[in-house]
């Protein structure tokens, strides 16, 4: 008879597996840093699009023409003196280069626009509208804004427009100034007008810093429009879209992409800033947008092509 089958004799408990708290806290602290690297890029890590718009009327001469578009930087600086952001933009080669406002919040912030503005005027023509932060900061705001670009080679449209050459070809470059600006500015309708006075039935690319005024712009008959201030809806799903409008508004359209609407059709950058109220600091699946628009001769028969 075994020691174990006696009367009487000693149970053995089977042992316990000793546990480890201390791999447990590792793991879960690795867990978050990489929680935290990940938001740092998905609010932070610049990336290049490249989207081909077809436009029904672009001249001959612009077909194939690429345009950067830049929007809503927000006083950020993608490395010293902005050096990573120019390096992606000198990379893409374009034919011009659009920023279409909010750059700043503060006028602490004015340091870093010498140098971006010298970059990219470098680069290629290179063209700004406001936003409605630089207008926060006061109209003295702009106007220094605006004679700094100039001093370092950028050309701000304040409601105003101008005729671009290529191959032969001519098109109306305009922009408006945003809607936060002078109560008695020109309209983006009068502008349209003014251009139609002086450059008949020439295609219209409006620069505009608000994308959800393109209907707007569509009936008063811009054919191609280029807007930011929707920072790509914040968060974005996959067959949803952007979430949240800077109007506070869910689902809002157009926030990211190329989108028509009767005869016009408005490309929608998602910015390279993130400082959005009630959202600062958030971008989720959504990261910092250098937009590479190339447009194209297209026929009369148009659909959306992004989203």
């Amino acid at each position: 008879m075994t020691m174990t089958e006696r009367e009487g004799a000693p149970h053995r408990r089977p042992r316990k597996k000793r546990r480890h708290p201390l791999r447990w806290l590792i793991a879960l602290l690795a867990l978050a840093a990489g929680g935290w690297f990940w938001f740092q890029w998905q609010c932070w890590g610049l990336q290049t699009t490249h989207t081909q718009v077809a436009l029904s009327g672009l001249p001959q001469g612009f077909d194939g023409y690429k345009i950067v578009h830049l929007s809503d930087l927000h006083g950020h600086e993608y490395g010293e003196g902005s050096r990573e952001l120019l390096d992606r933009v000198r990379g893409e080669r374009p034919d011009l280069i659009v920023i279409t406002g909010d750059l700043i919040d503060q006028k602490s912030q004015m340091t870093m626009i010498s140098p971006l503005a010298q970059g990219l005027a470098a680069i290629a023509p290179t063209y700004y509208v406001t936003g409605n932060h630089e207008w926060a900061l006061g109209t003295g705001a702009v106007k220094e804004l605006k004679a700094l670009l100039i001093q370092c080679g950028v050309t701000p449209l304040s409601n105003q427009y101008e005729v671009l050459e290529r191959g032969g070809d001519r098109l109306v470059l305009a922009g408006v100034d945003d809607p936060n600006g002078y109560a008695d500015q020109t309209t983006p309708e009068e502008l349209f007008t003014r251009i139609q006075d002086g450059e008949p039935g020439l295609f219209a690319l409006l620069l505009a810093h608000r994308n959800d005024h393109f209907g707007q712009y569509a009936n008063a008959g811009y054919d191609f429009v280029m807007s930011g201030h929707g920072h790509g809806g914040i968060v974005r799903l996959p067959f949803v879209g952007g979430i949240i409008g800077t109007d506070r508004r869910f689902f809002s359209p157009w926030t990211s992409g190329a989108y028509v609407v009767g005869g016009s059709t408005l490309f929608v950058s998602r910015g390279l800033g993130n400082n959005t109220v009630p959202f600062k600091g958030l971008r989720l699946f959504n990261r910092p947008e250098v937009a590479v628009v190339t447009i194209v001769q297209s026929g009369p028969a148009m659909r959306p092509i992004g989203a």
